[in-house]
């Protein structure tokens, strides 16, 4: 008679044995990533946020889009220091702005000082976004790395298309999505509808989607700081619970105390 072998988290032994069962998890490898980040340069990314910088001078989504990029890689690289980054415009189509990998903060940064919003570019198409990091996928794969591309779109009113393979996944896509609030010439609904099935249609590991149409840049730097994670070591977006609420609660009182007791609290 055959023995079953063996699963993973249970024992070897037979089902006679009392001895408990030893849970072992499987040590998992990670490769150092090279991170595309694709810019959105339509007109609508020179909307301005709600809340100006301290001297008083208006932010605009692009303003904001690049101090948090800039925070991104400075905190990736104090993490691990040889991941890298590329850059890529996004107008009717996508095109690289370089193209090599690099993880010099200070390139990054003279890089993105040259990002400008000066058009109105209509329907963007992607395909040619996704062709770009295919071509850069293969080239990281020949060196040990993934490749993942940060896609941040601020289009309220036209979706995005594409034409890719559904079977062609060779890199990891997540999307940061600015819009405008709903209204009878904006549809942030249906774009982000779009966004999602164009992430699920070419995402090799799991992607993330986040938006704000809040027009805070503190939500967008939050929201950057979640695609810190790793897409070969992140828990699916759904089961996302941070960053946690800071929710004031209010004083719990002594039920000790009488009615005629008078509670003080401090400021």
């Amino acid at each position: 008679m055959m023995k079953e072998e063996g699963k993973e988290g249970e024992s070897c032994s037979s089902s006679s044995s009392s001895s408990p069962s030893l849970y072992t998890l499987k040590p998992i490898g990670f490769c150092n990533e090279d991170i595309l980040f694709c810019i959105d340069v339509d007109l609508e990314s020179q909307i301005e946020m709600k809340i100006p910088n301290p001297n008083g001078r208006a932010v605009t989504r692009m303003d904001a889009i690049k101090q948090a990029i800039l925070l991104f890689i400075n905190a990736k690289l104090a993490i691990n220091p040889d991941h890298r980054f590329g850059f890529a415009a996004l107008g009717q189509y996508a095109s690289m702005n370089r193209r090599d990998f690099s993880n010099n903060v200070e390139s990054a940064f003279s890089v993105l000082k040259a990002f400008t919003a000066s058009a109105s570019f209509g329907q963007a198409d992607l395909t040619q976004l996704f062709r770009i990091a295919a071509h850069e996928a293969k080239k990281s794969r020949a060196q040990n790395r993934i490749l993942r591309v940060i896609l941040i779109y601020c289009r309220s009113s036209l979706r995005p298309h594409y034409q890719w393979s559904a079977n062609q996944k060779l890199f990891t896509l997540d999307v940061i999505y600015l819009h405008d609030k709903p209204s009878p010439e904006n549809c942030p609904q249906k774009v982000y509808d779009a966004l999602v099935d164009a992430l699920e249609h070419v995402s090799e590991e799991e992607g993330y989607i986040l938006e704000s149409g809040q027009g805070l840049s503190r939500v967008l730097f939050r929201q950057m700081c979640l695609l810190l994670a790793h897409p070969q070591q992140r828990c699916v977006q759904e089961d996302i619970d941070f960053p946690k609420s800071l929710i004031k609660k209010a004083p719990t009182v002594d039920s000790t105390l009488s009615e005629d007791s008078v509670l003080i609290i401090s400021q």
